[in-house]
């Protein structure tokens, strides 16, 4: 764009990351980025147009020092990001520039993040499950080929472990390409995470992407759809598999109310922003298995105050084909992952996915642990010696179960002392079979706590 063909307009109005601007040249397209500041570093993405002449953008970077009456430039286009094989083993922001103190990787390409998905047409429907050696999710709640699953829970729960775990796991199994996206978290988790990857000689298959809390609400809202177009890429151009695991799927739902606020739109339900559930499903819709390569992804969700009826709980379970439930009271518990077997489900848990004896351990798990958690309140008040026999034996069966699916994690040795391990699905149906048998009724308890398959039971 030469100078004289460049469209220039003038800042009217800034309210915080919100910045109003009038054009007289040409109105510039939503979603076009606008650069301001002395040294043209700040960013601006339009959002709505208010009038011919007029629009608002939200400041995808900080908005110290603009004034009004100043100059701001259209670029013409929007956000672009760089795609290709040199990303793998680099971390970028929003704006696909490196945050790992190396230079920039030579992209084959850069393509806008706001892509729309693929059409009907190009997509496949899978019914391949998504092994992830985690005894209580494949048995339990075993994810889809190209499918999302969430992993819901409160604040401590362990969802950011569980995520590790799974990347580490990964790493063997998944022949593709993996992303981690981090929304809105820490930027200590994210050193910590670029850190062990490293060390565990996965990097070199990852990229990883970061929006952290300290940034504006506008680079967080966009930091899930800038890695997606990285994903896509894999996905329809190099015919590969990716791995995309979203760490919080909560923060960019709040990056959204953030925005909305800013905007002056009135609240919805609880003060979440009114277009909530487009917004979301923008996301959400991208993620999908198509002819050429799947993209599957695990998304953590935060859930506010452990309520599950929180718009922001509601709207995501729609989109999910697995959803792995996480307990605050199984934690306390010390059953690690803290997974509630009640609540976490799956789509593909059926006998055509799964086959006939998978589906029936499963239901014969949940049914015991149903049943002693009904008798949860008899044990309590009268003890467990009042129980008929056949009583017993269900609770006997249901604790035993309880424990045999907590593991130890790879990524957790230097806190908790036990080696991890990974059990494959097979595995992990004859342990919860023999123990469904009453095969293991002599065996204590702590005999099955923190192992990986049943044959180490009693070893310890």
């Amino acid at each position: 764009m030469t100078e004289r063909n460049q469209n220039y307009g003038k800042i009217i109005s800034i309210r915080g990351s919100i910045v109003d601007s009038e054009f007289s040249k040409s109105v510039p397209a939503l979603n076009n980025i606008l650069i301001c500041g002395d040294d043209n570093d700040i960013k601006i993405e339009v959002i709505m147009h208010l009038d011919d002449r007029t629009v608002r953008g939200v400041g995808l970077t900080g908005t110290q020092g603009l004034a009004v009456g100043s100059d701001i430039l259209d670029t013409g286009s929007s956000l672009q990001v760089p795609v290709g094989e040199s990303l793998l083993g680099r971390a970028f922001n929003v704006f696909g520039d490196p945050i790992d103190n190396k230079e920039a990787p030579e992209a084959s390409e850069y393509r806008s993040i706001h892509q729309t998905p693929p059409d009907m047409s190009r997509l496949s429907v899978s019914t391949e499950i998504f092994e992830t050696g985690i005894k209580v999710i494949d048995i339990l709640s075993p994810l889809e080929l190209g499918g999302k699953s969430g992993l819901f829970g409160g604040a401590g729960v362990g969802k950011t472990v569980l995520i590790m775990e799974m990347i580490h796991n990964m790493v063997g199994k998944h022949k593709g390409s993996s992303l981690f996206c981090g929304i809105g978290e820490r930027c200590r988790e994210g050193e910590e995470l670029y850190r062990e990857m490293r060390e565990a000689g996965v990097l070199d298959k990852t990229i990883m992407m970061f929006g952290q809390m300290n940034e504006p609400p506008g680079a967080r809202f966009r930091v899930g759809h800038a890695a997606l177009t990285m994903a896509e890429y894999f996905r329809d151009d190099r015919n590969e598999d990716v791995f995309l695991l979203i760490d919080n799927i909560f923060r960019f739902i709040q990056a959204g109310m953030e925005v909305s606020g800013l905007l002056g739109r009135l609240p919805s339900r609880l003060g979440y922003q009114p277009t909530l559930g487009t917004e979301l499903a923008e996301l959400e819709e991208r993620i999908v298995n198509s002819k050429t390569g799947a993209i599957t992804s695990v998304q953590a969700v935060y859930v506010p105050a452990d309520d599950f009826t929180d718009p922001a709980a509601v709207h995501t379970f729609g989109h999910l084909s697995s959803s792995i439930v996480l307990s605050r009271k199984k934690a306390g518990e010390g059953i690690y992952p803290a997974v509630d077997p009640l609540q976490s489900n799956s789509s593909m848990l059926t006998p055509e996915i799964v086959g006939e004896k998978h589906y029936r351990i499963a239901g014969d798990i949940r049914r015991n642990m149903a049943e002693y958690e009904n008798l949860k309140d008899i044990i309590a008040m009268l003890g467990i010696e009042e129980l008929s026999q056949e009583d017993r034996q269900t609770v006997n069966r249901a604790r035993r179960l309880e424990r045999f699916l907590t593991q130890p994690f790879y990524v957790t040795e230097q806190f908790t002392g036990y080696e991890g391990r990974m059990v494959d699905i097979e595995d992990t149906l004859k342990g919860c079979e023999r123990i469904l048998n009453d095969e293991l009724a002599d065996y204590s308890e702590e005999s099955v706590y923190m192992i990986g398959g049943i044959e180490e039971a009693g070893t310890s």
